[in-house]
C-alpha cells in the first residue's frame, strides 16, 4: 500500500510569522495544549477551593517568586490556546470537547465540512454523538469510552462507523484524552475524529488495482518479469535474478524462475542480454528490441523498462516469443526470393528464345489467357489473348497428327493434378510446324476441384533436330560397338583365364609350402614312431625286453611332437579347441614372470609394466600363457649378447577409422606387448612373419609355426597381432584382445592326481565316438577305473540311450558325429531330459557348434585329441566329483 503524503497545515501567529505543521506535529501541539489546559484547570480548581488566586497557589512554596514567571506562564497558556483554536479550525479532523459533567460537546467546523452536520442542529450533547454511531458499533464504543472514563486511564482510541447527514456512514478513527481533577475524577474529554473513508477507499482502489494488475499479468500470453541485474566490481553486468515472473514467462522458460539467477538454467546465454539489461538498469532508459537467444533457440520481442529504486538495479521485462513469426517471415523471404529468381529465369528464357510464351488457363470458366509473346508466335491478336481464348482456338494450331495425343495428355493432367509436360508440333505465324514442349501444373482446391492450369511453351525444335541426328549417330555407333563389345568380351575372358591361372598358381605355391613343411615334419615324426614300433615288435619276437622302455619313450615323444604340430597348424587356421574364460591378464603376467626369467636366462633382464586398471579378457588362459612364453623365447633368440625384455599391459579404444587398419571391430581392447632390444627385422621379414613354416632361424632350430600359431590364436579370440620393428633397435609384438567388463574367475586347471583318486563306484559313463579305436581306448581306460561304460557310434544311437531310463552320470562324446547332429547338439538335447548332465567333449579341432559363441555351459569341459590317458582319467574324475 502506498503511504499517504503527510498533510501540512500552515498557521499564522501574532507578529505575522508563519508556522508549518504536519498532522503529527499538530497532534503534538494539541497534546501540549491539553497538558497546559489540564494544569490551568487544576490551578483554577485549587483557587476555587481556597479562594486564593491561581498565581498565589503557584507561589505558595515561594512567596517571594517573581511575578514575571507567572506572566510567562500565562502568556504560554494564551499562545497554546491560540494555536489550539487555529488547529481546530484548520484541520479536517472533527475536534470535540466533551464536558462530562454537563454532557455538553463542542465541535469544530470539520463536523459540518466533513460529515455535513450543522453545529446549530443540536449536535451539542453526548447523546446526539452516541446516536450517530452505527447501531452495530454503538455498544462496543460506549463500553470502551466508559472503561476509560470510569477507570484511571487518560487515553482512548477506537474505530467505528459515524453517520453522515445524508444517512451514509463514514469509517472513522476516534481518539480522545480524559482531563481529571486532583482527585482523579473525569471532568472533560477532548479528542479528534479522523475520517478514514478516503484512506480506505484508496486502499481498496489500490488492492483492486493490484488484483487487476496481477490478473492481467497471470492471464496474458505476453511474458512479464521483474529482474535484478548483478554487476561485478568493475560495474560490468554478469547475471540477473528473477524477482517476479508471471506464468507466461515461466512457460516460455520451462522452469520456475522466481529467485533464480539466469546463469543457473541458461549458462550459455549470450552476453548481449546481460549488457542490454545492465544498460537499462544503469541509465534508466527503456529499451525495445528483437533478438535471438541461442540458449533457448528462439526469437524474442522484448521491452525492458527500469522500475523501483535505482540502487536496486531492477527492471521490468515484457517479451513475446516471435520465433513463429520470424520463421514465417524467413519462409516468406525465401519464397519471395525463389519467386523472384523464377521470374528472372523466365524473363531470361523469354529473352533468349528458349521460352516463347506463357499461358494461364482458368478451368472453371474455361478462359485461356496468353501473353503477348505467345500471341505473336501463333499469329493471334494480343488483345484477344489477354481477354481469353477457348481451348479449341488454341488446339486449332496443333498438328493434326499430334492433336489427339495432346488432348489425352491434358485430360490426364487435369484428372490427376500436378505437373504436366508434353511435346507436340504447332503451326506458327509463318505457317510452318515446329516442335514445342508445354510445361505446366494443374492446381486443385482444398475440396479437390481443379482450378487453374498455368504453364510455359518451350521451343524444342533445335533439340529435336539434334536428337534425331544423335539417334542416327547412336545407331551407327551401336553397330560399331557390337563388334567392339565382342572383342572386349574375348579379351576380358582371356584376362580372367590368366588371372585364374595366376591365383591357382599362387594357391598351389602356398599349399606346396604348407604341405612341404607338413610332409617334412610328419615324415620325421612317423619315422620315429614306425621305427620304434618295428623295433618293439622285433624285440618282443626275440624275447629281448631290455630296450623296450627306450623305444616306447621315443614313440611317445614323436606322438607328442606330432600332436603339438597339429595343434599349431590348427591355431594358425583358427580351428584349435579353446576354452575361453574371463582372465585377469595382469595376474597371468605376474604369475609367469619367474618362469619367463628362468627360460630366457640371467643375461636378459625381464621387466613388467602392468596397467593400473583391471585387464580382464575372455580368453583361453593356457593358450595365452603359451603365446606369451613363445614371444619371450623369440625375443631371447634375437638378443645373442643379452638385453632386456619388457612385458606391458594396457588398454586401447579402437575407433572406426583404426578398426579397418587393424582388421578388427571397433571397441575396447586389452593390449599385451613384448618388447626386446634385439637385432630387429626389416619390413620384408615383418610382412612374412606370420606365414606358416616361415623362419629366419637356422635349419633344425625352428619350425616356423610359433608366430603363425599366435596369430591364429589372437584372431580366433576376436583380437589381432601387430609387429613393430626397427633394425638394430629391437622389436615389439602386441596382442590385442577384446576387453571383458565382467569379473575374472580362477583359471588354473587344478587337475587331481590320478594316483590319489578312488575308482568309480556305481557311476555310469556313456562314450559316443564314430572312431572305433578312440572309442575302444576310452572305454578301456574308464572300465579300468571302475566305471560302468556304455558305447554309441553316432549321435542318433547316443541320444536314444540318453532318452531312455538307463542311468547315465556323465557323457563323453566327440564333437563331429554322424547321425544327424553333432556332439554339442546331442548334449543340449540330452540336458532337456537330464538337466546338468556332466559332459566332456573330446575333439581334434574346434567347431563353432561345439562351444557356441566361445562359451560352454556349466558342467561342460573340452579335451583336445590326442590326449594322455592320465589326463583323460583326471578330467573324468574331476567332472564326476563336480557338484551339479
Amino acid at each position: 500500500m502506498t503511504p499517504l503524503r503527510p498533510q501540512v497545515i500552515t498557521f499564522t501567529f501574532a507578529g505575522g510569522h508563519l508556522k508549518h505543521l504536519t498532522r503529527e506535529a499538530l497532534e503534538a501541539e494539541v497534546m501540549q495544549l491539553r497538558s497546559a489546559l489540564k494544569t490551568s484547570e487544576a490551578l483554577r480548581l485549587a483557587s476555587l477551593d481556597t479562594g486564593t488566586p491561581s498565581s498565589a497557589v503557584a507561589d505558595a512554596d515561594d512567596p517571594r517568586a517573581d511575578r514575571a514567571a507567572e506572566e510567562v506562564a500565562e502568556q504560554a497558556i494564551k499562545d497554546a490556546q491560540t494555536r489550539y483554536r487555529l488547529a481546530v479550525k484548520a484541520t479536517n479532523d472533527a475536534i470535540w470537547d466533551w464536558d462530562l459533567k454537563e454532557n455538553h460537546v463542542l465541535w469544530n467546523d470539520a463536523l459540518q465540512r466533513v460529515y455535513g452536520h450543522p453545529l446549530a442542529t443540536g449536535a451539542t450533547t453526548g447523546d446526539w454523538w452516541i446516536a450517530q454511531i452505527h447501531p452495530d458499533d454503538r455498544h462496543r464504543i460506549v463500553t470502551s469510552i466508559h472503561d476509560v472514563i470510569d477507570g484511571r486511564q487518560t487515553g482512548w482510541s477506537d474505530e467505528y462507523r459515524f453517520r453522515r447527514v445524508d444517512g451514509s456512514y463514514a469509517q472513522v478513527l476516534d481518539r480522545g484524552h480524559v482531563i481529571r481533577d486532583v482527585q482523579g475524577n473525569a471532568l472533560r474529554m477532548i479528542g479528534a475524529m479522523l475520517d478514514l473513508t478516503p484512506i480506505r477507499d484508496t486502499e481498496a482502489a489500490l488492492r483492486q488495482s493490484e488484483e487487476r494488475f496481477r490478473t492481467i499479468l497471470e492471464t496474458i500470453e505476453a511474458a512479464f518479469a521483474i529482474v535484478q541485474v548483478k554487476f561485478d566490481a568493475n560495474d560490468y553486468p554478469i547475471d540477473y535474478r528473477f524477482v517476479e515472473a508471471n506464468p507466461a514467462f515461466e512457460r516460455e522458460a520451462g522452469v520456475n524462475l522466481r529467485g533464480k539467477w539466469v546463469r543457473e538454467f541458461a549458462p550459455d546465454l549470450e552476453q548481449f542480454w546481460f549488457d542490454t539489461y545492465g544498460r537499462v538498469a544503469k541509465t534508466r532508459v527503456p529499451a525495445t528490441f528483437e533478438s535471438y537467444a541461442k540458449a533457448f533457440q528462439r526469437w524474442f520481442d522484448v521491452r525492458a523498462v527500469p522500475v523501483g529504486d535505482p540502487a536496486e538495479c531492477q527492471i521490468a521485462i515484457i517479451f513475446n516469443d516471435v520465433t513463429g513469426r520470424r520463421d514465417a517471415e524467413e519462409r516468406l523471404r525465401q519464397s519471395e526470393a525463389v519467386a523472384r529468381a523464377n521470374i528472372e529465369r523466365v524473363q531470361l528464357a523469354l529473352a533468349a528464345g528458349a521460352i516463347f510464351g506463357t499461358w494461364h488457363w482458368d478451368l472453371p470458366s474455361d478462359s485461356f489467357t496468353v501473353d503477348e509473346a505467345f500471341a505473336r508466335a501463333f499469329g493471334l491478336d494480343p488483345v484477344l489473348g489477354y481477354e481469353g481464348l477457348s481451348l479449341e482456338q488454341v488446339a486449332a494450331t496443333v498438328h493434326p497428327e499430334d492433336r489427339a495425343g495432346l488432348m489425352t495428355a491434358i485430360n490426364e493432367a487435369i484428372r490427376r493434378g500436378g505437373a504436366y509436360a508434353h511435346q507436340y508440333r504447332v503451326r506458327r505465324a509463318d505457317g510452318k510446324y515446329y516442335w514445342i514442349e508445354a510445361n505446366g501444373r494443374v492446381n486443385f482446391s482444398e475440396e479437390g476441384v481443379p482450378l487453374s492450369f498455368p504453364g510455359v511453351l518451350i521451343d524444342v525444335e533445335e533439340r529435336r533436330s539434334v536428337e534425331a541426328q544423335r539417334d542416327l549417330a547412336t545407331a551407327a555407333l551401336r553397330t560399331l560397338n557390337e563388334t567392339l563389345e565382342q572383342r572386349v568380351a574375348e579379351r576380358t575372358a582371356a584376362l580372367m583365364q590368366t588371372e585364374e591361372k595366376l591365383r591357382q598358381s599362387q594357391k598351389m605355391e602356398a599349399v606346396g609350402q604348407l604341405t612341404g613343411g607338413l610332409a617334412h615334419d610328419f615324415n620325421n615324426l612317423l619315422a620315429g614312431i614306425s621305427g620304434s614300433l618295428e623295433l618293439l615288435s622285433a624285440r618282443f619276437a626275440q624275447g629281448r625286453l631290455t630296450d623296450v622302455d627306450r623305444y616306447l619313450a621315443t614313440a611317445q615323444s614323436a606322438t607328442r611332437r606330432a600332436a603339438a604340430l597339429t595343434h599349431r597348424l590348427l591355431a594358425f587356421s583358427r580351428r584349435q579347441t579353446l576354452d575361453p574364460r574371463p582372465t585377469e591378464v595382469n595376474a597371468l603376467v605376474e604369475g609367469m614372470t619367474e618362469l619367463i626369467q628362468r627360460t630366457v636366462g640371467p643375461s636378459i633382464d625381464v621387466q613388467t609394466i602392468a596397467s593400473p586398471d583391471r585387464c580382464v579378457a575372455l580368453v583361453d588362459a593356457s593358450q595365452l600363457e603359451n603365446a606369451l612364453l613363445n614371444l619371450c623365447i623369440n625375443s631371447r633368440d634375437a638378443m645373442h649378447e643379452g638385453g632386456s625384455i619388457t612385458i606391458e599391459t594396457g588398454h586401447q579404444v579402437v575407433e572406426a577409422g583404426d578398426a579397418a587398419t587393424l582388421e578388427v571391430t571397433e571397441g575396447e581392447y586389452l593390449t599385451l606387448s613384448v618388447t626386446d632390444t634385439g637385432t630387429g627385422m626389416p619390413a620384408s621379414i615383418v610382412a612374412k612373419a606370420f606365414d606358416p613354416f616361415f623362419t629366419t632361424k637356422p635349419i633344425g632350430q625352428g619350425t616356423g609355426l610359433g608366430l603363425s600359431m599366435i596369430y591364429g590364436f589372437a584372431k580366433q579370440s576376436g583380437g589381432q597381432v601387430r609387429i613393430t620393428s626397427v633394425v638394430g633397435q629391437g622389436t615389439t609384438l602386441c596382442i590385442y584382445l577384446p576387453r571383458y567388463h565382467g569379473n575374472a574367475g580362477c583359471h588354473e586347471a587344478h587337475l587331481p592326481d590320478p594316483a590319489t583318486q578312488t575308482a568309480g563306484i556305481g557311476e555310469t559313463i556313456l562314450v559316443v565316438d564314430d572312431e572305433p579305436t578312440v572309442r575302444m581306448l576310452v572305454t578301456e581306460v574308464l572300465g579300468e577305473l571302475g566305471y560302468s561304460v556304455m558305447e554309441a557310434a553316432d549321435s542318433a544311437s547316443g541320444l536314444k540311450l540318453l532318452r531312455s531310463d538307463v542311468r547315465v552320470d556323465m557323457l563323453v562324446t566327440d564333437v563331429g558325429l554322424p547321425g544327424g547332429m553333432n556332439g554339442r547338439q546331442m548334449a543340449d538335447a540330452a540336458r532337456e531330459l537330464r538337466p546338468g548332465l556332466r559332459t566332456l567333449f573330446i575333439t581334434g579341432y574346434a567347431e563353432s557348434a561345439a562351444i557356441g559363441a566361445n562359451q560352454l555351459a556349466p558342467g561342460m569341459h573340452v579335451l583336445t585329441k590326442p590326449f594322455a590317458i592320465d589326463t583323460l582319467a583326471a578330467r573324468v574324475r574331476e567332472l564326476i566329483n563336480t557338484p551339479v
